[in-house]
């Protein structure tokens, strides 16, 4: 299938920040948040700035957006980089094709706060959403790369919590395995041109500080996945990730879980993230929205 002329542009603007040299983590913060800010936002999506239990969080409206009806997502960046201001305008575009408000949480980065922080700041958030009356069935947790993998995380420890679960999860290009064993770390490796293996090993060490990698709440592949919601994961097949989203479609399966995966050809890591100058971007945000609404109905 031909692709849109706009991915390559998409292409060599992920590849130019790939090959900036970052040797500090605000360095890397900063490059990241350069890229995207070029993306463009409509002047009538409404934020606003709130503490969701304390963590720091922004509602993410467009004009038809229903207040009984709201994503909470986890922005990506390997739990070390990302923000609403890298991902402000891809949630805008998401809450155009829902009409549900998204909430955004800021939850902690390592260094600074590794490993379990991400996964308490999510359930934190989740738990704000039902004091503040939400019905968890009119809740959906979305999140890409590593946000895709604190979906399933915050979900499998939901579970264990005995929290009552949402309606869905929408995983976008999900990390789910700090040691990276997947096959398409090296098919793809030439292809992908933002995520290596060298890569994805050096940020789990920081994210982990010393933890065991197979731990089920930070490699959620190795999570029990029974009794989770309906999962959606979208996965570009240039990525070295792309593995990671099959493994966990089919231990997701094999748990019972209802858990549908697309492949999106030639795309690439998070491709969604340029749905306002992307039409495959778009197209996947709005495959986003008809899920999100087919799952609350």
């Amino acid at each position: 299938m031909a692709h849109s002329p706009q991915l390559d542009r998409v292409i060599g603007m992920i590849k130019a920040r790939a090959q900036t040299v970052r040797t500090t983590t605000d360095e890397d913060r900063a490059s990241y948040e350069n890229m995207l800010a070029s993306m463009p936002m409509a002047e009538d999506i409404a934020t606003q700035r709130v503490g969701a239990g304390g963590v720091p969080a922004e509602w993410i409206r467009a004009p038809q957006a229903r207040t009984d009806r709201v994503m909470l997502y986890f922005h990506g960046g390997g739990y070390v980089i990302g923000s609403m201001r890298t991902h402000r305008a891809m949630l805008a575009e998401i809450s155009r094709a829902s009409d549900f408000s998204v909430l955004g949480l800021e939850y902690r980065l390592a260094p600074e706060n590794p490993f379990p922080a991400p996964v308490e700041d999510a359930l934190t958030a989740y738990r704000w959403l039902l004091h503040m009356g939400m019905a968890p069935g009119k809740i959906v947790l979305g999140g890409d790369s590593a946000g895709g993998g604190l979906v399933v995380s915050a979900l499998v420890a939901l579970r264990y919590m005995g929290e009552p679960m949402p309606a869905a999860g929408v995983c976008i290009s999900p990390w789910v395995d700090m040691e990276a064993t997947g096959n398409s770390f090296l098919t793809n490796a030439t292809v992908d041109p933002s995520v290596s293996k060298e890569r994805i090993i050096q940020i789990a060490k920081v994210y982990l500080a010393g933890k065991n990698p197979r731990t089920p709440l930070a490699s959620p592949l190795y999570a029990d996945l029974h009794g989770l919601p309906p999962l959606l994961s979208l996965v570009g097949s240039i990525e070295t990730l792309l593995d990671d989203a099959r493994a966990l479609t089919e231990r997701a399966r094999a748990a019972g879980v209802e858990a549908m995966l697309e492949v999106w050809d030639d795309m690439p890591h998070v491709w969604t993230h340029f749905a306002a100058i992307l039409p495959e971007g778009q197209q996947a945000v709005e495959r986003i929205g008809d899920f999100m609404r087919h799952q609350v109905q």
